[in-house]
């Protein structure tokens, strides 16, 4: 699953305003998205396309974005969402209900996820998720 940041620098960001390593991750959505292996859920897509002020620049990311379905959500990733919250948070690590979401949806499909954030590296010490390219 591909998180809100490596999808805001592959699409709202020029490649002339990248450093080497971000244009390597760029690179590696880019990839993904031609195996068809790119997952995404709602609220990344919500991010994705909130504060844009203007309208065309808003529409133009969710044409794009409609090209990728999203995983259906359950009570169950919720729930586990809750769940992951609580553990980390009784072991001092915090973060924000969205980010507990991806890892609950991420861990209850098997599936690895692609983010930028660093905030998943310290989940990842509590949680059993699996971070791609790490």
């Amino acid at each position: 699953m591909v998180d809100t940041p490596v999808w805001s620098l592959a699409l709202r960001r020029t490649m002339a305003n990248l450093s080497t390593g971000q244009i390597f991750q760029r690179r590696q959505l880019e990839r993904l998205i031609e195996e068809g292996s790119v997952e995404i859920i709602g609220p990344i897509r919500q991010e994705l396309l909130s504060g844009f002020r203007q309208q065309a620049q808003f529409e133009r990311l969710r044409e794009y974005l409609r090209r990728f379905e999203d995983a259906r959500l359950v009570p169950e990733d919720y729930e586990e969402a809750a769940h992951i919250h609580n553990q980390c948070r009784a072991a001092g690590v915090s973060g924000s209900a969205v980010d507990f979401l991806i890892c609950a949806v991420a861990l209850r499909r098997d599936w690895q996820i692609f983010t930028l954030d660093g905030d998943f590296r310290r989940f990842a010490r509590k949680v059993a998720i699996a971070l791609y390219g790490v």
